[in-house]
Parts: C-alpha cells; sequence; structure tokens
C-alpha cells in the first residue's frame, strides 16, 4: 500500500472538514478512523483552525508526518455534510487508496454554486426575518432589507477596494449596514433606528465560529478554542467599531 498517498488523502479530508467549518474533533476523529480503517494503528492527529498535522508509523516501523496550513475558514453544512459521509463510506467500504484520493479531490467540484443574485436576496431576507424577532414593523422590515442588501453588495464586490482583511473587511461593511439604516429611518422608511441597525448587523456576527469555541474549550481543546475565541471577539469589535462610525458619520449629515 501506499502510505503517502493514504497520508495525503487523510490530511486532505481533514482540510476540507476544517475548511467547511467542522469542530476540531471532528476533523481529528475523521483523519484517525479513516487511517485506521487502512490499518494503521495509533495514527497520531492534531488541528488547530489554521493547520492540520498528521503522523503515522507504517508496518516497517518507517514514521512519516503531514502538515498543511488552511488558509481560509468559513461555514458551509453542505459541504461538511458530504465530508462526513465520504469518510464513513471510506471506512466501510476500503476501496483503493488511489480511488480515495480521487473522491476526497472531487469534494469540491460537486459543491453547490449559487450566482451572485441568490447569494444577495440571502444577505437582504436575513435581516428582513431578523426585524420581526426583534419587534420591528413592516417598516422596519422593509429598512432591514434594504440593509442587508448594501451589505451583501459590500461584501460581494467590495473586496477590491477593502482587501481582504477580516476586520476591515467587517468594520466597513458594519458601517455601511448602520449609514444605510439611519438614512433609511430618517426618510421614513422604518420606525425604529435599534431594531433596523441590529437587523441588519446580524448577518455580520460570528454566531458559529463563537458556539464552535466554546464547545471546543469545554471539551479540552483549548487553543483552537481560544484561537476561534479570539477570532470571533476582534469580528464583534469591527462591528462595534463600524457601526459606531457608521452612526457618527450619519449624525454629521
Amino acid at each position: 500500500m501506499d502510505y503517502d498517498k493514504l497520508l495525503n488523502t487523510s490530511v486532505e479530508l481533514g482540510c476540507r472538514l476544517m475548511s467547511s467549518g467542522a469542530e476540531i474533533y471532528r476533523v481529528e476523529e475523521s483523519v484517525r478512523r479513516l487511517l485506521q480503517a487502512y490499518g494503521l494503528d495509533s495514527p497520531e492527529v492534531f488541528a488547530i483552525p489554521n493547520c492540520v498535522i498528521v503522523s503515522v508509523t507504517t508496518p516497517e516501523g518507517h514514521p512519516i508526518t503531514r502538515m498543511r496550513r488552511i488558509a481560509g475558514h468559513g461555514t458551509d453544512i453542505e459541504l461538511l455534510e458530504r465530508c462526513n459521509e465520504l469518510c464513513r463510506r471510506l471506512c466501510v467500504q476500503r476501496p483503493p487508496v488511489e480511488e480515495a484520493q480521487t473522491l476526497v479531490s472531487a469534494l469540491a467540484d460537486h459543491a453547490r454554486q449559487y450566482a451572485p443574485w441568490q447569494v444577495l436576496c440571502g444577505y437582504g431576507l436575513a435581516p428582513a426575518f431578523f426585524a420581526p424577532l426583534f419587534g420591528g414593523g413592516v417598516g422596519d422590515t422593509l429598512a432591514a432589507l434594504l440593509g442587508g442588501l448594501a451589505v451583501g453588495l459590500c461584501l460581494l464586490y467590495g473586496s477590491r477596494l477593502i482587501g481582504s482583511n477580516g476586520f476591515f473587511r467587517t468594520a466597513v461593511c458594519s458601517a455601511l449596514g448602520a449609514l444605510v439604516s439611519l438614512v433609511l429611518v430618517r426618510f421614513g422608511l422604518g420606525r425604529s433606528l435599534d431594531t433596523v441597525t441590529i437587523s441588519v448587523l446580524m448577518i455580520l456576527v460570528p454566531g458559529v465560529a463563537l458556539t464552535n469555541a466554546m464547545r471546543e474549550i469545554m471539551a479540552g481543546d483549548i487553543i483552537s478554542g481560544l484561537s476561534r475565541a479570539a477570532e470571533s471577539i476582534l469580528t464583534a469589535s469591527a462591528i462595534a467599531i463600524g457601526s459606531a462610525m457608521g452612526l457618527a458619520a450619519g449624525g454629521m449629515l
């Protein structure tokens, strides 16, 4: 058996899981089970949000280690589910390593792609559903929808102007959302500035990342938990700073 290919396949699967928003325990357990299914005893797997390290010892006693750095993060539940299903299938069926490597590489090829207008509609509809939850009326809902569309446009098409830095991008988008909310309320479309602003900013809140951080800290994965918690706190700080700047700019108009 080609253990180099097997190790590369398992590390690739772990990176796919991590980039789709999987918990640390899920990444480590999936990689470990896959390697054990192919006959490797006691593989060592270590994962943090930005890196996956896997070390195994072949039956001949030769140690092999792979390390992969993960650049981007996100939450893709569909990809996460496909990775889980493929890992279970590989552990049960144990196809040839070359076939398993092909199946893992094909995970990204079957990812569902959404048109920009569909993504933009999602950014608009999410605040529109939050507004009634926070006690807003019809006008507040419409204002939140327009504010969400403005933030969505900034996220989709503003990367060339605001760069790829997550903190700065979140601050700029939250400032734009707060400013648009203030302008719409002043023109009479919404009644409550607080309701509209909070509804718009909800699409920037890192809820999944913060939940995973708390879970990992309680599960004993302190390094990854603190890393995710710090990232969530920085994102929340960017939202607060951006919204304050947007409201201040609107107040001077």
